[in-house]
């Protein structure tokens, strides 16, 4: 089925060319916030790859957060700080760089219950897996059968009616809309990203009167034969 037209833009205008967020839950009730990466500097200070639109909230100083898995924490924040585009974080509980190497895969986690507003722009990687994929004018490009995580981006796996798997980057400028309701994606590719077989006609498209695409040049073809 075709993507239904809205009204108003479903993200607002400062997100338009950026990342779509991805909420990932990976245990029932658990949001993750960030994964504990690489120890940096021998005082325990460890790389987060942040999985969360509010860091300011989330991992403000004095946050204690439960880890996953559960024996690695609670782990405190002592303070976090940007540097060259990563941010790193050091924790009351992690005094140097031995600990740090352990923390390493370790997920910092919330209870959804504690979430006391949704993020703006964010999904869970669940509620994406299963939605059809369409192009702009409702063709059919395929289904969404997996999510993967990368460090700039998201990516949505879309496995094309030919069986051929497409990695769509989770972006507004790609993906320019998110119906859960619909249960549609509409996907605005750029060459190349999906393969060159024929697309698959969706239901409302394939339901269109032909007439509307073809009857303007056919009676015109028809009027001329008989000039």
């Amino acid at each position: 089925m075709r993507h239904p037209t809205v009204d108003a833009p479903l993200w607002d205008s400062p997100l338009a060319a950026g990342p779509r967020r991805i909420q990932w839950k990976e245990v029932a009730m658990q949001l993750t916030v960030a994964v504990l990466g690489a120890p940096h500097g021998l005082k325990g200070e460890v790389r987060l790859d942040v999985r969360t639109d509010s860091p300011e909230r989330r991992l403000a100083a004095g946050t204690a957060l439960e880890t996953d898995p559960a024996e690695a924490g609670p782990l405190t924040v002592a303070r976090t700080r940007e540097y060259k585009g990563a941010t790193y974080a050091l924790f009351d509980e992690c005094g140097d760089r031995t600990t740090a190497e352990a923390l390493r895969g370790v997920r910092l986690v919330v209870e959804t219950d504690e979430d006391e507003t949704a993020e703006e722009d964010a999904y869970y990687a669940h509620e994406l897996v299963g939605l059809e994929a369409l192009d702009p004018d409702g063709y059919i490009l395929g289904e969404v059968s997996a999510v993967e995580h990368m460090p700039g981006h998201d990516i949505l796996v879309v496995r094309e009616p030919d069986g051929i798997l497409a990695r769509v980057p989770f972006v507004a400028q790609i993906v320019t809309e998110v119906d859960l309701g619909d249960g549609c994606i509409v996907v605005d590719a750029p060459p190349g990203l999906f393969s060159d077989e024929e697309l698959a006609v969706s239901e409302e498209t394939a339901q269109a009167p032909a007439a509307s695409a073809t009857g303007g040049r056919d009676s015109k073809d028809t009027t001329e034969g008989q000039a």
